[in-house]
């Protein structure tokens, strides 16, 4: 699987280049996507191959982001705005470099990491000869099925981990807002005591100055 990646994403778009080099032969990547930032991936695809498009946010702002699917006539298959995940699955009409970009732009002040999960095509056979007239013998079977159910394994894990991931990063940003809420009250409970005290000075101060006048 050969992925290469381009957008304007400034400093940041070197690394993300970087960690596409490092995992060109998986279909699974999180990259982190900059403020006011667009990326793109490309991939060669043949005619009549099934192909689907998984992506989720999971850190920053809104977790949400634009995607956009195209085919090598510029056609867009798929286009959606701020989403936060969505799974698209579509067959090739035809060959060619399929174009998917994930696109910031629309942020100004906060970075995304997003993961998306591109897969091309169908898992080969278990067995080479899985797809012979006759029928499989019960270890075949077995494997099989215990094969299928390790994959399922896998994707739920996957999707828990993202979860996690997700979950995690909206404590540390509830929990950022609640300490600064906190500094806030802190801050204005001692200038609210302090101008009370000021105040009660004040009523003092004026009543001495009315019986010093009385006297006199």
């Amino acid at each position: 699987m050969l992925l290469r990646g381009s957008g304007t994403a400034g400093p940041w778009g070197w690394l993300t280049l970087l960690l596409v080099a490092c995992a060109a032969r998986a279909s699974e990547i999180t990259f982190e996507l900059p403020d006011n930032a667009k990326q793109c991936f490309y991939e060669e695809i043949i005619q009549g191959t099934k192909c689907t498009l998984e992506f989720q946010v999971i850190t920053g702002g809104h977790y949400d982001v634009d995607c956009r699917l195209e085919d090598p006539d510029g056609t867009v298959l798929y286009k959606e705005m701020k989403k936060q995940y969505d799974s698209f699955t579509f067959t090739a009409s035809r060959n060619g470099t399929y174009k998917f970009c994930f696109s910031n732009e629309f942020s100004t002040f906060t970075h995304k990491t997003v993961y998306f999960d591109f897969q091309v095509g169908e898992d080969p056979p278990l067995f080479p000869s899985e797809n012979r007239a006759t029928a499989l013998t019960q270890m075949e079977s077995a494997c099989v099925s215990i094969h299928e159910a390790l994959k399922s394994v896998i994707d739920y894990q996957t999707h828990f981990r993202l979860r996690e991931a997700q979950g995690r990063s909206r404590a540390e940003d509830l929990n950022t807002r609640v300490a600064y809420w906190s500094i806030g009250e802190a801050i204005i409970l001692l200038v609210v005591s302090i101008g009370q005290v000021f105040l009660l000075k004040s009523f003092f101060s004026d009543k001495r100055t009315m019986t010093t006048r009385v006297g006199s």
